[in-house]
């Protein structure tokens, strides 16, 4: 019986030299749940568990000479997008995806920690026009929801309400993250919009917060975990469950590396493709 090939992920982000987040927790992930990754990075950054020390941005010829070289020769599956530096790379990610129909889940990686904004107004504005719509998936954590709709989200409801006007608005499927709240447990809603072939219909998930500091890179690893199940042939709303749990079982396998936010357990997590 022959081996089928494993799905081919495409990440579109930034290096993260403390190996936590963006590509490298990206390629962990797509490595340990199945599939083949390929990357195009669009910022170097370095970086640990306390912080950011420096970035420097890709020519955006550059970032999207990488996205073809790998379509043009092995091809795509799925593709997770992370972090794009401004709306001169977020208009060549989008003229280098056009016309490919793998599913694309994005992260759209605009706020940071501190609430700081990460991107400026013309580059929101471009990844809503240009790439929002293209998307499978959005995967925005409370801060980054918040900014996109424009008004704070102090509540559960104003979540779910935010989640729903976004999706609604670009038609895409908006996955809206609750873990900034501060309550006990965690609660995550998948928003489908009215345009999806089944209608508008919302989907909860919930669970435990973990006590621990080891968070470095949950949202790259959790989009890029989606991006691969999806490229497994997945549903999108079992791809998003599965993904969860992997984020949570590489959260509980967390080394304990770093004086901050350390990174999580990827390598202890076996595949649930």
């Amino acid at each position: 019986m022959t081996t089928p090939p494993p799905p081919r992920i495409l990440s579109i982000a930034g290096s993260d030299s403390s190996g936590g987040a963006g590509i490298q927790a990206d390629i962990k992930t797509i490595t340990m749940l199945g599939g083949y990754a390929m990357t195009a990075i669009t910022a170097i950054t370095a970086q640990n568990t306390v912080g950011v020390q420096g970035i420097v941005p890709l020519a955006p010829e550059m970032v999207a000479q990488q996205i073809a070289s790998c379509i043009d020769d092995i091809s795509v599956d799925a593709i997770k997008i992370g972090m794009l530096h401004d709306a001169a790379v977020i208009a060549a990610v989008a003229e280098a995806l056009e016309g490919v129909e793998a599913p694309i889940v994005l992260d759209p990686v605009m706020i940071a920690t501190s609430g700081a904004a990460l991107i400026g107004p013309d580059a929101v504005e471009a990844m809503r026009a240009l790439l929002f719509p293209r998307a499978a998936l959005i995967t925005p954590n409370l801060p980054e929801l918040a900014h996109l709709v424009g008004r704070p989200l102090t509540t559960h409801e104003a979540m779910v309400d935010a989640a729903e006007e976004l999706a609604e608005e670009v038609g895409t499927a908006v996955l809206a993250k609750g873990g900034h709240g501060d309550t006990d447990r965690i609660r995550d809603v998948l928003y489908f919009p009215e345009t999806g072939a089944a209608g508008a219909r919302i989907v909860a998930f919930d669970h435990a917060r973990i006590d621990t500091r080891h968070t470095h890179g949950t949202g790259c690893t959790l989009s890029s975990a989606i991006a691969t199940l999806l490229g497994h042939g997945q549903p999108l709303e079992h791809a998003v469950r599965l993904a969860r749990q992997f984020v949570i079982r590489a959260i509980e396998a967390a080394p304990g590396f770093g004086a901050g936010h350390g990174p999580l357990g990827h390598q202890a997590v076996r595949s649930l493709a």
